[in-house]
């Protein structure tokens, strides 16, 4: 064994708690520090070294090098995109994720695997959906997108009397993929999958809204020649609008399509009594992806893809070799998703889920819409911020007042950037911004925070 590697061994107790002690110290400053710190000029890359020279120096360099470039995105003011920080809970678990170096793919090695089915079906619980719907961890939104939506395309093949995941995505002929607001995902996968991006079909929405018109949707499915695959929405990013599930769902009496519902953040609507309703008829869907790393706060990367045809997800997925675990009638994971390997993602999950239940998760839930509705209230009041949408759950959806350009959003934002950070979006045609809350450390106070220096930094820029 090399001695550096050897000395370190030796000495794991004491790096690992060196190791604590320095994320005890990047988590404590979390409140204080620069949301997103000024950019300098680009570090030039490190030859790689050449001899060893051990976790502590390697520690060190890291903290000199790196750790103060990095962005405070696990913190409270971190509103861009729809990021979530880690629990206390989901930091053990990922920290023994790492510890236990689990390939949870196949029953060979079947602990992972049972874990990660118990996480699945608390999961499943706490979204609504019943047992039919089957689930496995993947690695974020898009991948869980992906994944059903190519579970739609082998669905598509077995109503033409084809099989896509054999013949290819040619055999299916023409395909139409029809949503009303799309995340941007959606077109990823469908490119990757061989349909191409161009099988997407955009439906009209309602007026004034970004969840698709049910009567519109019927005369597409109409228009529609053969079965087609419908992509709905449970909370769309710019506004958090959801398509109306069960009227959705009813069409199905009328037309033949699969229905994918991206729920990534959306689904969290379900532990809230308020809000409820607005994911009401979800476990109608065939295939739903739901981003953890978001409102469950566990960390990067980590989705759940659930579907009602995990027969037809084994088709697609199947992998024969003979170190991997049985197909059969419920197969092992690595027939299930695009990775043969994949970490223990579950166990942070586990973690989080274990230790504050669904009571736990839905005051974090709650607490981030009451957030966001009194960020919006504020921004409302203020004659140099125009409200684009109600604020529907947990996204502000803002711009200024007057002359709202790009260039005038982007000075805003990096004005505010040590103290809050927003992403940039164009609603119906208008540059915007988007605050999204959904971090469980985040507080009424944060909300005042960010929105002061918001307020502040539009009367300096105006």
């Amino acid at each position: 064994m090399d001695r550096t590697l050897a000395t370190d061994l030796a000495r794991l107790p004491e790096l690992l708690e060196a190791t604590r002690a320095a994320a005890d110290d990047a988590l404590e400053a979390l409140g204080a520090r620069p949301v997103v710190p000024a950019a300098g000029p680009p570090r030039t890359p490190e030859s790689l070294p050449e001899h060893a020279c051990g976790t502590e120096s390697a520690l060190a360099a890291f903290a000199e090098r790196w750790a103060p470039r990095l962005s405070a995105s696990a913190g409270p003011r971190y509103l861009g995109f729809v990021t979530g920080g880690a629990t206390p809970a989901a930091l053990a678990g990922d920290w023994l994720t790492a510890v236990h170096d689990q390939n949870s793919n196949s029953a060979l090695d079947g602990a992972g695997q049972d874990l990660e089915r118990e996480t699945i079906g608390w999961l499943r619980d706490l979204f609504g959906l019943t047992e039919a719907h089957t689930g496995t961890f993947v690695s974020g939104a898009t991948m869980s997108n992906t994944t059903g939506l190519a579970i739609a395309r082998e669905w598509l093949g077995e109503r033409l009397g084809v099989s896509p995941s054999e013949d290819g995505a040619a055999a299916l002929g023409p395909v139409r993929v029809l949503s009303g607001a799309p995340h941007s995902s959606i077109a990823k996968a469908l490119s990757v999958l061989g349909l191409g991006r161009g099988s997407l079909v955009a439906v009209p929405t309602l007026p004034g809204r970004e969840a698709v018109d049910p009567a519109a949707l019927d005369r597409a499915l109409a228009d529609t020649p053969g079965p087609a695959v419908v992509v709905a929405n449970a909370g769309t990013v710019n506004t958090v609008d959801f398509d109306d599930l069960r009227a959705i769902a009813a069409l199905r009496e009328r037309h033949a399509f699969w229905l994918h519902t991206d729920a990534a953040f959306g689904a969290f609507a379900a532990l809230s009594p308020e809000h409820a309703h607005l994911a009401d008829g979800l476990d109608a869907s065939d295939s739903v992806c739901v981003d953890l790393h978001k409102w469950l706060n566990v960390p990067y990367d980590s989705a759940v893809q659930f579907t009602r045809r995990q027969d037809l997800q084994a088709r697609v997925f199947q992998n024969a070799a003979a170190y991997l675990g049985p197909l059969g009638e419920h197969p092992d994971l690595v027939h299930l998703t695009p990775e043969n390997s994949h970490r223990l993602r579950a166990l942070a999950a586990w973690f989080t889920l274990r230790a504050y239940g669904r009571a736990g998760h839905r005051e974090i839930v709650e607490r981030d819409i009451a957030c966001a509705r009194a960020f919006g209230a504020v921004l409302e009041q203020d004659p140099s911020f125009r409200l684009l949408a109600p604020v529907r759950l947990n996204v502000v959806c803002f711009t200024l007042a007057e002359d709202p350009t790009a260039a005038r959003l982007a000075a805003l934002r990096a004005a505010v950037q040590d103290e809050v950070f927003v992403t940039p979006t164009v609603y119906a045609g208008t540059p915007a911004l988007r605050a999204a809350f959904s971090n469980w450390r985040t507080t009424q106070a944060d909300v005042r925070r960010a929105a002061q220096a918001l307020r502040t930094a539009a009367k300096g820029t105006a």
